[in-house]
């Protein structure tokens, strides 16, 4: 059995995948790096190998990354500052012997003239990844659906982004990677990890309305218009390391830029890469609604 890198394995994505990779049976075969080992002690109690690392210190990759086969590379959060961190990751992979990095990326990032802030993080970590010697896989996801409605809540579908994008359940991306990580034949594949339907903002609000019995009207909102509802939620313009406010795990300048790429339709993307990679459809929107009714409605 291939030994399997995990980076980040702490946060939310990193422990979706080593729970499902836990219950396929694969925990002795687990590296879980993370820059604060004593929240993995019970990762450890499980039988994976957990070690620190941290990509800010590219010194301390090179044992980490000691005796993987496969490297699962979870962006960092810091927007504008990945490219360098995600380059000593590489680096140390590269020179660790691993065979094959998957990193998870963002869809509608090929045309330069996608004014999202992250593109430039994505793209450049895809091109040194390519350029690593490593058999790649790139994971391209789609907004997380409940990080867009459940976290942000109403208030973010209120908030008058226009045009279409097929938002992705985030366990749909986690079960994407578990299956590129554990399968065979997707070396040098890009992946386009979205929701089953292209839905504007204004459709996912009335179908909020519609299933929580609650009105949530759509208020078209220009960018200086977003800049003062995030700040007003009192979200940071700028990044800030493990920084949530109110659920929410972004910057304004981040999710501004975001809805000037919705708005322009570099986001219109909607595959089926979800079926291929897990064997089922992507999970819809309205599911994610649905089962969490009540929890929108009190919001």
């Amino acid at each position: 059995m291939s030994k399997i890198v995990i980076t980040g394995a702490s946060g939310n994505y990193g422990r979706g995948v080593t729970d499902r990779l836990i219950a396929m049976g694969r925990a002795a075969d687990l590296i879980l790096i993370t820059r604060k080992p004593e929240k993995l002690n019970h990762r450890a109690d499980q039988g994976c190998t957990v070690r620190y690392g941290d990509f800010d210190k590219p010194e301390t990759l090179a044992a980490a990354v000691q005796g993987a086969d496969r490297m699962l590379l979870i962006s960092g959060t810091r927007v504008g500052a990945r490219v360098v961190q995600h380059k000593a990751a590489i680096d140390a992979a590269a020179a660790g012997g691993v065979a094959h990095i998957v990193y998870t990326s963002f869809i509608g990032i090929d045309d330069p003239a996608n004014p999202a802030e992250v593109r430039h993080d994505h793209i450049e970590t895809e091109a040194l990844m390519k350029a690593s010697g490593c058999a790649w896989t790139c994971l391209r996801d789609a907004h997380y659906a409940d990080a867009m409605i459940l976290m942000a809540g109403p208030g973010v579908m209120q908030s008058g982004m226009q045009g279409r994008e097929a938002m992705v359940w985030r366990d749909d991306c986690i079960e994407s990677a578990v299956a590129v990580l554990t399968g065979d034949g997707h070396e040098n594949q890009t992946y386009n990890i979205t929701g089953p339907e292209l839905q504007t903002f204004a459709q996912v609000a009335a179908i909020m309305a519609e299933v929580t019995g609650r009105p949530v009207e759509y208020v078209p909102l220009d960018d200086e218009g977003q800049y003062a509802m995030f700040d007003a939620m009192g979200i940071p313009r700028r990044p800030v390391d493990d920084l949530e406010v109110a659920g929410i795990p972004w910057n304004s300048d981040d999710m501004v830029t975001f809805g000037r790429a919705i708005r322009e339709g570099f986001l219109e993307i909607c595959t089926d890469d979800v079926e291929r990679l897990t064997g089922r459809k992507a999970r819809s929107v309205r599911q994610m609604i649905e089962d969490n009714v009540e929890m929108l409605r009190s919001a």
